[in-house]
């Protein structure tokens, strides 16, 4: 069982900043793919960046790359996402997300096993 913990959202002018991070509990979390994925109002939620859990290979969504790096310290079970040059789309509800030795297929939600309860982002124009 893992237990995933965001933080760092918060709002923010258009060509601004945000960290966030993704704390987990439990033991194992080298062996744990790590994404984030948000859901803005009145759309369905969508992938925005991804790590694998072993080789360190990362993979972004088209909207945010370029802007946004994901980044993982297993010494600290912490996932990070560092939003750079936010837009108002960005503007979402951001979830961080946990799967099991996962190495393909890690832009879709149903790999991952666990779920933050997410945190939220707003940029203003």
């Amino acid at each position: 069982q893992v237990h995933l913990v965001e933080s760092g959202g918060g709002l923010v002018q258009a060509g601004g900043s945000l960290r966030l991070s993704c704390a987990a509990s439990g033991r194992t979390f080298s062996s744990y793919a790590l994404g984030w994925f948000r859901q803005a109002p009145g759309k369905e939620r969508e992938f925005v960046a991804a790590v694998r859990w072993t080789g360190g290979s990362t993979y972004y969504a088209d909207s945010v790359k370029g802007r946004f790096t994901i980044f993982r310290d297993n010494a600290k079970n912490t996932v990070y996402l560092q939003m750079n040059s936010l837009k108002p789309e960005d503007t979402a509800v951001y979830y961080c997300a946990a799967g099991w030795r996962v190495s393909v297929g890690l832009t879709l939600q149903g790999k991952y096993d666990y779920w933050g309860q997410g945190t939220q982002v707003t940029v203003s124009s």
